[in-house]
């Protein structure tokens, strides 16, 4: 029986009230039950690294799933909807790495868990929430045979204009270290996702942005504006959605309908 099976029957189980109001249950493979909006949401370590899956009460054919890269519960309306459509919600904290080569490292063997272990689809959409989209692209531009659509919200895809945009930052100097390299060496990096933008297309992987138009921390125009440009020009399917007047926060959308659509209908699991 495959651990994906395996907490499929414990959700069953807890769904019928056994347990619910007991000590935190203990899945097939050593994992801490709990709930997140009601789903079960179960945490385990990779690589000693904090890392979660949330099951869907009913799994969709095909184990879809999606992977928050940063800021796991941060206006989660595009997770709840997929999770009510029987997808599986997942994450590991990589924080203040920055989508750098030890982060893709990591993320790999997150992957080869969640879908060797947990039997999920070997494609999986990536949701990248500001710098998360750093993580978010820089896996597909390496892996795009395992991505099966990007979203990207007010996303981060040039370290010079964030957060090298405020070079006083903390940020900054984090970053430049995570890539191994200095302000001076910067423009020979090859990891920085504004770059790699023909790797992702060449994928074929379909993308959907939301951004605010006013974005001060996170400008469109370095951003968002070069990779829907670039991606048009390679034939990449993509679209951006845009919130008038809205500066960085909030992310996402009310109701996240648009987005959910997008990837319902887009997605190449």
């Amino acid at each position: 029986m495959t651990i994906l099976r395996c907490l499929t029957l414990l959700v069953a189980l807890v769904s019928f009230g056994r347990a619910a109001d007991g000590p935190a249950l203990v899945g097939p493979n050593g994992e801490k039950r709990s709930e997140w909006h009601g789903y079960p949401r179960f945490d385990f370590v990779v690589a000693d690294r904090p890392c979660l899956v949330v099951a869907p009460k009913v799994p969709a054919p095909g184990h879809p799933w999606i992977w928050r890269t940063e800021f796991f519960e941060h206006e989660p309306q595009v997770d709840l909807a997929l999770l009510e459509r029987g997808w599986h919600v997942a994450f590991m904290d990589a924080r203040d790495m920055y989508g750098a080569p030890k982060a893709m490292a990591l993320f790999g063997q997150f992957y080869a868990r969640l879908v060797g272990v947990y039997d999920l689809s070997p494609r999986v959409v990536l949701e990248g929430f500001s710098r998360g989209a750093l993580y978010a692209f820089n896996f597909a531009a390496s892996h795009p045979n395992r991505v099966a659509a990007l979203y990207l919200d007010a996303p981060v895809l040039d370290l010079r204009s964030w957060p090298g945009g405020n070079r006083a930052s903390k940020e900054w100097p984090q970053a430049l270290a995570a890539y191994g390299v200095t302000e001076e060496t910067l423009a020979s990096l090859k990891g920085n996702p504004i770059d790699r933008i023909p790797l992702v297309a060449g994928g074929r992987i379909p993308i959907v942005v939301v951004v605010g138009d006013a974005d001060t921390v996170v400008p469109v125009a370095e951003n968002t504006a070069i990779l829907e440009k670039r991606y048009r020009e390679l034939g990449g399917t993509i679209t951006v959605i845009h919130k008038p007047g809205v500066d960085h926060h909030p992310h996402s959308l009310v109701d996240p309908t648009p987005i959910v659509n997008f990837l319902l209908k887009n997605a190449k699991f």
